[in-house]
């Protein structure tokens, strides 16, 4: 089995959890509020869609032991 690539859905999770930090901090106006929270709302769907991606990829490599016979 290969390695898994994940360094782009590791980049999208930091950018989740630096947006999370900004939000609980109290320190946004609620339109910088809302509008931060508009972009996780991308953020989370580019994440969906990587892990989307990589399933798909891990779904076409054979199970180990499972190999071809001819």
């Amino acid at each position: 089995m290969t390695e898994v690539d994940t360094t782009t859905l590791d980049a999208l999770v930091v950018r989740l959890e630096r947006a999370a930090d900004q939000l609980r901090s109290g320190d946004l106006s609620p339109d910088a509020a809302a509008s931060l929270v508009e972009d996780c709302a991308v953020v989370a769907s580019q994440a969906s869609t990587e892990l989307e991606r990589m399933a798909r990829a891990a779904q076409q490599e054979p199970i180990p032991g499972q190999d071809s016979l001819l």
